[in-house]
């Protein structure tokens, strides 16, 4: 809730409102927020930190950082985990044909842009998406700044994104269960994709060897390291997906003919 304002006003129009935030004890990543308020609400909305940009505990308010406050996350992977267990405690929270949702900003920073309006929508259910709405962003840090000669614009928007419940309540583990397979799904795809943009760069035919090097050559050395089997998923891809790939012989593969 921060200050409180968007609850006083929301009172002011005779909206039943709660606010809850970390500064008053209320944790998100730990708390009910259904047994902290008492009933189901019609719209759960969050405002979470952007990442690092602002730190709020230890400097805003408190003494220490605590160690729930997503403004304190190791790296956007830790935030974007902490914030999908935020976005599935709201859901939780929202009745049945209520809308769950968050204000979210992106972030750039040395360089490197953080879209965690897009990561949000990628982890959330699909079919509960309702709308993404876009807002200019007021009392940014980058306001008191001058800067000069700029290769991209500054980010002066941020997202309200809104999802719904559906009437009828989804059990947690079919909603786990469909979260999971909507990601695996995504994963699938992204293989896909990068098989055949391989197989391409090598003339629309290659061997098993060929690929595997050229995969090797391109992807994130990391993240092959942690997926020791990535060999085994470049076989899966060429052999699951017939549409887009025929063997030419033992050990050779081309591109599918429109």
């Amino acid at each position: 809730m921060g200050s409180g304002t968007s609850i006083e006003v929301a009172k002011d129009l005779g909206i039943e409102a709660v606010g809850l935030d970390l500064h008053q004890g209320f944790n998100v990543l730990r708390d009910s927020i259904v047994r902290a308020v008492g009933k189901h609400a019609d719209l759960v909305l969050s405002h979470p930190p952007y990442g690092g940009m602002v730190l709020y505990s230890g400097h805003v308010w408190g003494s220490e950082p605590h160690p729930d406050d997503l403004s304190h996350c190791m790296d956007d992977d830790d935030f974007h985990t902490k914030l999908q267990i935020a976005l599935f405690n709201q859901r939780g929270a929202t009745a049945g044909g209520g809308y769950y949702g968050t204000i979210i900003s992106d972030w750039r920073r040395n360089g490197q842009y953080s879209s965690y309006q897009a990561e949000c929508i990628a982890r959330m259910p699909q079919d509960e998406l309702a709308a993404v709405l876009i807002k200019a962003q007021h009392n940014c840090m980058s306001d008191n700044k001058r800067y000069g000669k700029m290769k991209l614009p500054l980010i002066l928007h941020e997202y309200v994104i809104l999802w719904q419940k559906p009437k009828s309540i989804q059990s947690r583990l079919s909603l786990l269960r469909s979260v999971a397979k909507q990601q695996q799904a995504r994963l699938t795809g992204a293989w896909i994709s990068i098989v055949r943009s391989v197989m391409s760069e090598l003339g629309n035919r290659a061997s098993l060897e060929d690929l595997y090097h050229a995969v090797e050559k391109n992807a994130d050395p990391e993240k092959l390291k942690r997926n020791i089997n990535w060999r085994a998923k470049v076989r899966q891809v060429l052999n699951q997906n017939r549409q887009w790939f025929e063997p030419v012989t033992r050990g050779v593969w081309e591109l599918a003919a429109d």
